[in-house]
């Protein structure tokens, strides 16, 4: 890649189509997700699998309006190959990982189903944390897409009862780097926005312009680094009156771990326990699963 497609990486950048009633966010990741992949030398189906949590991460996590606030993302089931999957998303910042078994993973094929991943019994969570009212919310629907970005639109559907499209695409270029990229749109609510609230219809024409313009995006497309984000939203809605595009957002990734951190966390535990946790040299090794490094914090330390 060169230098004038980076500027096209690592950023959301939302937009807004009034006469439809309509708001969407495109996504484009490359060395953000390049550096958490590269972390976990993940098989190529679960680098695929946690570029597109990443992508939905920001695509959903970037629509929120307290700047501290945090969204995660985590897949879980019992006995399937991927028994976790962790992705969120805070002030720009976005970290995750996989847990899975390898291998149960090696005696599938090379593009495994999300089904084949989870199983029959994952379920998708995606919780929202709000720093300035201390609020949680959190809504749960089963793994049953044949993406993550279905089950994402299964979560909106459900519990936002907001008609919505999600779109998301991951790619590995010739030299080894990766790229991903996401699309969300929604149709506003009656009574949002200055609307009258009376209902959330999913057939409503409005929509269904929408949708089917938004539909024709592919994967190829959304990871495409030539591709400008604002190219995107000509491509798809040059024929609306009237497109308005927001400001954009940088993406990072971010890792809040640090010695001190995980040393306030131990301190919280009594000494005595620290000392059972610690090795012969008094020293409390912390794996962390996010950026895959290990923390070796001295008993002494953890104890102030």
């Amino acid at each position: 890649m060169d230098a004038a497609n980076h500027s096209h990486l690592d950023r959301a950048l939302g937009f807004t189509i009034p006469g439809r009633n309509a708001r969407g966010r495109f996504v484009r990741l490359g060395p953000l997700v390049d550096t958490v992949l590269s972390a976990h030398a993940y098989p190529p189906a679960i680098e695929a699998l946690l570029g597109e949590a990443l992508t939905l991460a920001a695509l959903i996590g970037s629509t929120l309006k307290d700047s501290d606030g945090q969204m995660t993302m985590q897949a879980q089931t019992e006995g399937g190959v991927v028994r976790l999957l962790v992705a969120d998303y805070k002030g720009g910042e976005l970290r995750g990982y996989v847990q899975f078994d390898a291998d149960r993973l090696a005696e599938m094929p090379e593009q495994p189903s999300l089904f084949a991943l989870f199983g029959g019994a994952g379920y998708l969570a995606i919780t929202f944390d709000q720093a300035l009212t201390g609020e949680r919310y959190q809504g749960i629907v089963p793994l049953d897409g044949a993406t993550l970005a279905e089950a994402a639109q299964s979560f909106f559907f459900q519990s936002e009862q907001i008609p919505t499209l999600v779109r998301a695409g991951f790619r590995r270029l010739e030299g080894g780097s990766r790229l991903a990229g996401g699309m969300l749109l929604q149709h506003l609510p009656e009574g949002e926005e200055g609307r009258e609230r009376l209902h959330t219809r999913l057939d409503h024409p409005e929509w269904e312009h929408v949708a089917a313009l938004g539909g024709t995006i592919s994967a190829e497309e959304l990871t495409d680094p030539a591709i400008g984000l604002e190219e995107l939203v000509w491509r798809l809605f040059n024929e609306e009156d009237e497109v308005r595009v927001l400001a954009e957002r940088a993406l990072s990734r971010g890792c809040r771990c640090t010695p001190d951190y995980i040393a306030s966390v131990l301190a919280k535990f009594p000494l005595e326990e620290q000392r059972e946790m610690a090795d012969a040299d008094g020293i409390i090794t912390v794996d962390c699963a996010f950026c895959a490094r290990k923390f070796p914090i001295p008993v002494a330390a953890a104890a102030k």
